[in-house]
């Protein structure tokens, strides 16, 4: 985590996720804020995508960016989990989101649901940076938002968010992507043990890792993993599909919706299919799932 800004892999995702709006049809995700906030041309993200050459200037390695931005599979993936949490958000039809780690997520700034307070949790260092960045991008900040600053290492969630105003007592969906795997299983779980302390209806979104299941994947997953500790982002926690199932059951949650990273990709694109046979190897291990209660 930078002190002066976003992580490298919060810039990777928003660069993504802006690629997007240019490079893939159809769109899976329509963000029309996302490059604005960035305050890149359609020309930078295509050179973000084929070398990095912009992003390096913003603090992220360069072959971290082009894999995030020019490799397609893990640029859909990005889309295609952001869309299943904006829809879950709109199915819940709960009255409070909160985006754990939010990072450079414009959710808050199109939310289309006007009695819905959005609570946008991160570190500090990214919120000083998002914010001086939506004021530049004379992008407004909607008055059912609030941002929660929060340094994991030394708050405590739970007393930063109730003190901004989050209710204990209303219905609630926590949307925590890209996350988990950074953390260790205990962090992991103690997030878990305060979410499903949310009295009912309460509802979580998180994407995870799994182990590899062959020497490849393996060998693919260990590489991935090292280019992230390089970074400074290393990666702690995998969970097996059946694992977390049982986790989230034992805290009280009854409803689990888990899915492949390609196969979300591809019931969001419709038609055929947009792997033949296997996926490529950087979805392999990726799942994301919804667990509500």
């Amino acid at each position: 985590m930078d002190d002066e800004g976003p992580s490298g892999t919060a810039l990777v995702t928003a660069y993504a996720r802006a690629y997007h709006q240019i490079a893939d049809q159809p769109r899976i995700l329509i963000d029309p804020l996302a490059a604005r906030l960035l305050g890149v041309t359609d020309q930078e993200l295509a050179d973000a995508a084929g070398s990095g050459a912009d992003g390096a200037g913003r603090g992220v390695a360069p072959e971290l960016l082009s894999m995030g931005v020019g490799d397609r599979p893990r640029r859909l993936f990005f889309a295609a989990r952001a869309r299943f949490a904006e829809d879950r958000v709109a199915a819940a039809e709960a009255r409070q989101v909160v985006f754990l780690g939010a990072g450079l997520d414009t959710f808050a700034y199109r939310n289309p649901h006007p009695d819905l307070h959005v609570f946008e949790v991160d570190h500090p260092a990214t919120q000083t940076w998002k914010r001086r960045r939506l004021a530049d991008s004379d992008i407004d900040l909607p008055e059912r938002l609030t941002f929660v600053p929060v340094d994991f290492e030394n708050d405590s969630l739970a007393t930063e968010l109730e003190s901004a105003g989050f209710s204990r007592t209303d219905p609630a969906v926590f949307v925590w992507l890209g996350v988990v795997f950074y953390l260790t299983p205990e962090a992991a779980r103690n997030t878990l043990e305060y979410i499903a302390g949310q009295p009912e209806p309460v509802e979580v979104i998180f994407d995870y890792l799994q182990p590899a299941d062959s020497n490849a994947d393996e060998a693919q997953l260990r590489a991935r993993a090292e280019r992230a500790a390089a970074v400074g982002e290393p990666w702690f926690s995998y969970f097996t599909p059946d694992g977390i199932a049982a986790q989230l059951r034992a805290l009280g949650f009854t409803d689990i919706e888990d899915h492949s990273a390609a196969d979300l990709i591809d019931g969001y694109l419709g038609g055929a299919p947009e792997f033949a046979g296997e996926p490529p190897q950087s979805l392999r291990p990726v799942r994301i799932l919804r667990a509500s209660r």
